[in-house]
């Protein structure tokens, strides 16, 4: 059985990467040594020179000869072919850390690694990164989702907490369901803040973010704390009215920017969120059928409407 901590390891980070970089750096922080990153692109080697200054640029063969664990953080799609084909040179060693930072993956993925007698990991940071050096100072709000056989679950939640954050088992069978619900929560955030922000611009706003940040960050705080019973506005009060001339504006600034995933998103969302909300018994049947009424016919442009009368 391995030991509960790694202890001071050799480490070779494989993808310099916003992730990688950073991952690496806060692990040498914590007293592992680096012994090589692989870097290809121009960005890479900018981030591995900058977070981890000193550390050899390698081909990825060298990397993973010289260390005893090996920091996997490249795509998702990218893994399972890259596992494969160091298995195939028999880069992998007996008792080698191999330790992929990939959401939907579980370790099943290492399974080639696993053949040549390496230790499967997967932790994957449930934060968002910049690839620069403040991404460090964010490990001690951060959890990783940490999957690994129960024998050595123990050395992946130890490098967690090396790194300054909280370790959260997830099952093989749930990293999908895992990932996809970090993505929803992060990505279509940023989606949300970029359609809102498209909005306000054409209603005149020079500085949307001055409106969005404070009420975006306040709902948020709120939901975290307190669920769907922070939700307000006009579908928690069954203001039909409000939610149709929404509509009809989203629909109006379709018309004249051409941009459809606007109101499309608004729609989609306020049904999920009505329908959500008349489960919880807010707002009142009737005022919640009438949103959803509103909502669901699909939207004809304006100007299509003007073509057929």
């Amino acid at each position: 059985m391995a030991e509960a901590k790694p202890g001071r390891l050799g480490i070779g980070v494989v993808g310099a990467g916003k992730v990688g970089a950073v991952l690496g750096a806060a692990l040498r922080a914590a007293g592992d040594a680096v012994v090589g990153v692989s870097a290809v692109s121009a960005a890479s080697r900018e981030r591995a020179e900058n977070l981890l200054p000193g550390v050899p640029v390698l081909a990825v063969p060298e990397v993973v000869e010289r260390a005893e664990l090996v920091l996997l953080a490249v795509p998702d799609d990218a893994l399972p072919e890259l596992v494969a084909g160091l298995a195939g040179t028999g880069a992998w060693q007996p008792g080698q850390l191999v330790v992929h930072t990939g959401g939907r993956h579980g370790t099943g993925v290492l399974a080639p690694a696993r053949a040549r007698g390496a230790i499967p990991l997967a932790i994957h940071p449930a934060m968002t990164f910049t690839g620069m050096s403040l991404d460090l100072a964010r490990h001690g709000d951060c959890a990783f989702g940490v999957t690994a056989d129960p024998p050595v679950l123990p050395v992946a939640q130890a490098l967690v907490v090396e790194m300054g954050a909280e370790p959260v088992v997830i099952e093989e069978q749930d990293r999908a369901l895992y990932h996809a619900a970090l993505a929803h929560a992060s990505n279509h955030l940023v989606t949300i803040a970029a359609q809102a922000s498209q909005l306000l611009a054409a209603a005149g706003v020079e500085q949307p973010e001055r409106l969005l940040g404070p009420l975006m960050r306040a709902s948020l705080e709120n939901a975290l704390a307190s669920g769907e019973s922070a939700l307000t506005g006009p579908v928690a009060r069954g203001d039909a009215g409000t939610v149709w001339v929404h509509r009809e504006a989203l629909l109006g600034f379709e018309v004249a920017s051409g941009a459809t995933d606007i109101r499309q998103a608004y729609e989609e969302l306020a049904r999920a969120t009505a329908a959500r909300a008349l489960s919880r018994g807010l707002p009142k049947d009737a005022e919640g059928t009438a949103i959803l009424d509103i909502l669901s016919p699909p939207a004809t442009p304006l100007n299509d409407q003007e073509d057929t009368q």
